[in-house]
């Protein structure tokens, strides 16, 4: 007897497989259910591989400048003057869209930043008092006696 090579044997048995095949019953909701948990198992890889991520690289807490932000001016729509602290010194810059330029450089002025905290615009002095007008025409409408 003869033995039959692997390939052989998978070419006669192909009429086999693909009539069990045929046979197989899928319920539509089979494939959907399919599709619905892979998509959530490749999801469910994207979360692990972003939190694996975060979690790997370094912080850079290291390399940070101290830099801050003091104040600032809008002389355009995409044009600005920007006080930055760096250490002891502010640094005046311009800022445009396609550019940032020193415009000057002072030291720290501590009078500056107490003085500037206090002083408001000229409309939030109006809401401010307009909003006091209505609280005291308020209380002296309802501490009035109604009129018969």
């Amino acid at each position: 007897m003869q033995k039959l090579s692997p390939s052989l044997l998978s070419i006669l048995m192909l009429p086999a497989l693909s009539q069990a095949a045929d046979n197989a019953v899928v319920a539509p909701t089979t494939g959907f259910l399919q599709i619905i948990l892979a998509l959530l198992f490749i999801l469910g890889l994207m979360f692990a591989a972003a939190w694996a991520f975060k979690r790997i690289t370094p912080v850079g807490q290291q390399n940070r400048l101290a830099l801050k932000i003091v104040g600032g001016l809008n002389l355009g729509q995409r044009e600005r003057i920007l006080v930055v602290e760096i250490g002891d010194q502010w640094m005046v810059l311009g800022v445009t869209a396609h550019s940032i330029n020193q415009l000057g450089q002072v030291a720290r002025q501590e009078e500056l930043l107490q003085h500037g905290s206090t002083d408001t615009g000229a409309f939030q002095n109006w809401l401010q008092k307009t909003i006091a007008k209505r609280n005291e025409t308020s209380s002296a409408a309802e501490s009035r006696p109604p009129q018969t």
